[in-house]
């Protein structure tokens, strides 16, 4: 590996971004806290759907938390994982793919019988506590 090389790759390693308690970030905020050019960003946004930054009625782009995490995710894909924009995008569907099917409530298959035999139980307790007048 060329010396040029290893600086870059130093340049781009993960430093843990503390994200300050904030609803809105402006462009700039972010630009600072993720170490990037704010042209960058712009340019992300046309290529990742998932980040979409609110814009303010004076037309400012408005951050929220999780834009910044995207930013965070996307940078490391992109400067520390080497994947290119296109893969990047992938990885980040999958990703989105797999939280959507982890987060799934599991439902029963037949909710009828567990309501039923809740009904009943209440039922009992009901009877229970009457009896005890």
């Amino acid at each position: 590996m060329s010396p040029r090389t290893k600086s870059a790759t130093r340049k781009h390693r993960s430093v843990e971004v503390i994200i300050p308690d904030k609803l809105y970030f402006r462009i700039g905020e972010v630009a600072r806290l993720c170490r990037l050019p704010a042209y960058v960003l712009r340019f992300w946004e046309s290529e990742f759907p998932q980040l979409k930054p609110v814009k303010s009625s004076t037309g400012q782009r408005m951050y929220r938390r999780r834009d910044v995490e995207s930013v965070l995710r996307i940078k490391k894909l992109l400067y520390e994982d080497g994947f290119t924009i296109a893969g990047a995008r992938g990885q980040l569907r999958e990703e989105l793919k797999s939280e959507r099917d982890q987060t799934a409530l599991p439902f029963p298959i037949r909710p009828s019988v567990n309501v039923a035999h809740l009904r009943h139980e209440l039922r009992e307790i009901l009877h229970i506590l009457s009896a005890r007048r």
